[in-house]
Order: C-alpha cells, then sequence, then structure tokens
C-alpha cells in the first residue's frame, strides 16, 4: 500500500515522468499533470496528500493554481518547485499557503524529505480536526 499520494504537477513532461518513477519506487502513489487546469481538474476528481508544483509553467502558473489549490481543497499541502530565476515566486508561494520549495534540479532524498514533512503537516492537521470534532460530538447532548 502506498505511504501516500502525490500530484505532480509540471509541463516538462521528461520531469514528471522520472520523478513519478522514482517517487513510486519509494511507495509514493503519484499521478501527474502537465499544467495547472489539469491539475485542478483531477483535484475536483479526488484529493492527494501532496502536490509538487512547478511555479513557471505556461497558461496558468504556479501561484495562481495554488491559490486555487487552497481554495478547494485546503488540507492538501503543497510543494513549490522553483528554478534559479524565480526564488521570488517560491517564496511568495509560502505566503499563499505552499507547505515549503525546493530549487530545480533537486536531488531525490531531498525531495522525499521534503515531501514526507508536508505530508506529516497534513496528517497532522487532520488527526487535530478529527479530534475537536469527537470531543464535540462526544459533548453534545443526546
Amino acid at each position: 500500500m502506498a505511504l501516500y499520494s502525490v500530484l505532480i504537477v509540471d509541463d516538462e513532461e521528461e520531469f514528471r515522468n522520472m520523478t513519478a518513477k522514482r517517487l513510486s519506487k519509494r511507495d509514493l502513489e503519484c499521478a501527474c499533470a502537465p499544467d495547472g487546469d489539469a491539475a485542478l481538474n483531477m483535484i475536483n476528481e479526488r484529493s492527494y496528500d501532496v502536490v509538487l508544483l512547478d511555479v513557471k509553467m505556461p497558461g496558468r502558473d504556479g501561484i495562481e493554481t495554488l491559490r486555487e489549490i487552497k481554495r478547494i481543497a485546503p488540507m492538501t499541502e503543497v510543494v513549490m518547485l522553483t528554478g534559479h530565476a524565480s526564488v521570488e515566486s517560491g517564496i511568495n508561494g509560502i505566503k499563499y499557503g505552499a507547505f515549503d520549495y525546493l530549487m530545480k534540479p533537486m536531488d531525490l532524498d531531498p525531495l522525499f524529505e521534503k515531501l514526507n514533512a508536508a505530508y506529516d503537516r497534513k496528517r497532522t492537521q487532520q488527526e487535530k480536526i478529527e479530534r475537536a470534532q469527537s470531543t464535540k460530538d462526544a459533548a453534545r447532548p443526546s
């Protein structure tokens, strides 16, 4: 069984496929989208634990896509991918709710660690919400 699900959103097909293949070998369930619109359609269909999102893409860029992801699936953690020229965009992404950002190209180990940290935060938030809900339910008079 997969540890958790990751949606890889990048306009570079070779990068998407290689990253999905390498992460799948580490027991992650990976799906890929070539752009922000495709990613949003996929997120509307099902939930993903973590989204790996490129900042620079044709059409809807990473920041716009991030803002929409956070609107429709606020519990989904997003790790932004940025090239050297767009570090500022990665930092902006954090302002809009991204978990963190990574510079491209990156090694698999730091990527895997960042995705794990993002998933851990999501899981912790979900547990807090569930505990609060069960406390609220227990306090409700029957």
